[in-house]
């Protein structure tokens, strides 16, 4: 594995998204002195926040899993997930609704599994599911160690015993299809497939290796942390404080000093000079690229995302649902093809969002007696911003007048729009083209040949965030963190892998 060579004794970090803060927290473990550099007032990059009338609003990632890879960042710096964050088991993980009016609680506990997909489906479809848990958690093992957490030089390097038995597990065939084998019903196929949405495929698209996102959500759990998301950005930045690590919030980065083919300073628009002796840009791909001032050559352009438009709303009561909602329409690989090749916006959402149970409140003004939660809607976009006038209009329409909007069924009384997150709030945020997600996660822009974290034009720079990889998704972004960490330092012993993991969800 390639390293930087020469001194790294100084680091510096551009932005403090979780990626970011994962290298901070790896490097500071590792002896490294840290300075992270971030534009905002407060970490968390992606995983956003926003604050409406008192109301606190999770504006990126709405749940959390597989707090093993947390629990590894914490640890890196000798703390614990346990001392720095209170995550609560989210049971059942989310509920699922369909066209026909039909809906499935779905439960990461193999039992209760079995119960809900026999009174949903039948027992026949009991016995595919077993198989199917089984062939994701195989398939998740193969797939972690070598695939996920490793860096990986070329493609070459990936001709191992596990990609062959990852093509033996039918990882390279089509995501619906490899499901499909397993299910008759198409309600469930879609519950276990929808969750490519998150990489930006569609399941038709997507290659059946990303099952392991079904993986993370229905075998290892979904937790939320206790005073929301931004709950885990501001644990890692105080874990990070703690260990010694500087932090330069308000400052963006303009520049970036050299001597020769080495970074040796970076320089902020307040005049702030920060020497180095090397750099992780855990940035936007294209800033990243232009502080390198060089851009990647590859005969196929780059495919991002769809964009999506979010609306936050606030509910006069919650009554039982207390849970993510995913709406799983019947013609939903029509609609995002629609939206993605011809740039149609759908009139409902493909999937949508998250609702806090009672034992995560968000807080909110003491005036607002009757308002006991809120709720997200997602309106999926196309990429290069195409109708986009009337998203909003749509996603409100959808939520007051349908009984499956995109806030879940039921739920007009007491409805009331707070926030409606934009894609052309990303473009000032440094998302090129508005995309939400970043890089979708096709062939060919996957593993090796995603944007690598050793990136030409300067020897001591790294890459780290969801545009290289691993990829998207919050324990993904902890992990590029510890990837490009080990660009730094070289790889160091964990103390837990995909196996434990595994182990210890199929004990629930």
């Amino acid at each position: 594995m390639r390293t930087i060579s020469g001194r790294t004794d100084e680091v510096v970090v551009v932005g403090a998204g979780l990626a970011g803060l994962a290298a901070a927290l790896h490097l500071a473990g590792r002896g490294r002195s840290v300075t992270v550099v971030e534009r905002d007032s407060v970490a968390g990059g992606r995983a956003g926040r926003r604050d409406v009338d008192g109301f606190l609003l999770d504006t990126g990632p709405s749940v959390l899993t597989m707090p093993d890879i947390v629990a590894d960042t914490f640890a890196a710096v000798g703390e614990s997930l346990d001392s720095r964050l209170d995550l609560l088991p989210v049971i059942p993980a989310y509920r699922a609704h369909f066209a026909d009016g039909s809906g499935l609680d779905i439960h990461s506990d193999a039992m209760a599994m079995e119960e809900s997909v026999s009174a949903f489906a039948g027992p026949k479809e009991v016995e595919g599911y077993r198989r199917l848990r089984a062939w994701l958690s195989e398939l998740y093992r193969v797939e972690f160690d070598r695939f996920i957490a490793a860096n990986a030089d070329s493609p070459l390097s990936l001709l191992t015993p596990a990609l062959a038995r990852l093509i033996a597990l039918g990882g390279f065939r089509r995501l619906d299809r490899a499901v499909g084998s397993f299910l008759n019903d198409e309600r469930l196929r879609r519950v276990f497939t929808f969750q490519s949405l998150y990489a930006g495929v569609s399941p038709q698209r997507a290659l059946a290796l990303y099952a392991v996102i079904s993986y993370m959500d229905i075998v290892g759990g979904i937790y939320f942390p206790r005073g929301g998301m931004r709950a885990l950005p501001d644990a890692l930045a105080a874990a990070a404080v703690d260990a010694g690590v500087s932090f330069c919030y308000g400052e963006t980065v303009h520049d970036l000093e050299r001597s020769g083919s080495r970074i040796t300073a970076v320089l902020t628009e307040h005049g702030r000079r920060i020497p180095c002796d090397a750099v992780v840009l855990a940035t936007e791909l294209p800033t990243a690229y232009e502080l390198l001032e060089r851009f990647p050559r590859r005969p196929i352009s780059w495919r991002p995302a769809p964009s999506a438009v979010v609306m936050h709303v606030r509910l006069a009561r919650c009554g039982a649902d207390r849970t993510s909602q995913p709406c799983l329409r019947r013609r939903m690989e029509t609609n995002l093809r629609r939206t993605d090749r011809y740039g149609r916006v759908d009139d409902r959402p493909v999937a949508t969002g998250d609702s806090p149970h009672r034992d995560r409140p968000r807080p909110r003004p003491a005036r607002a007696r009757s308002v006991h939660c809120s709720r997200s809607g997602t309106q999926p976009l196309p990429q290069q911003g195409s109708g986009l006038g009337s998203s909003r209009h749509r996603l409100q329409r959808g939520a007051r007048g349908d009984r499956r909007g995109p806030v879940g069924p039921g739920l007009r009384p007491g409805l009331h729009d707070r926030a409606c997150g934009h894609p052309r709030r990303l473009g000032t945020a440094g998302h090129a083209r508005w995309y939400s997600i970043s890089l979708a996660h096709t062939f060919a822009q996957t593993g090796p040949f995603r944007p690598a974290n050793m990136p030409r034009g300067a020897t001591n720079a790294v890459l780290a965030g969801c545009g290289t990889v691993p990829g998207v998704g919050v324990p993904t972004a902890l992990l590029s963190g510890r990837l490009a960490a080990d660009r730094v330092t070289g790889p160091v012993s964990r103390s837990w892998s995909s196996t434990s993991t595994v182990t210890r969800s199929d004990r629930r």
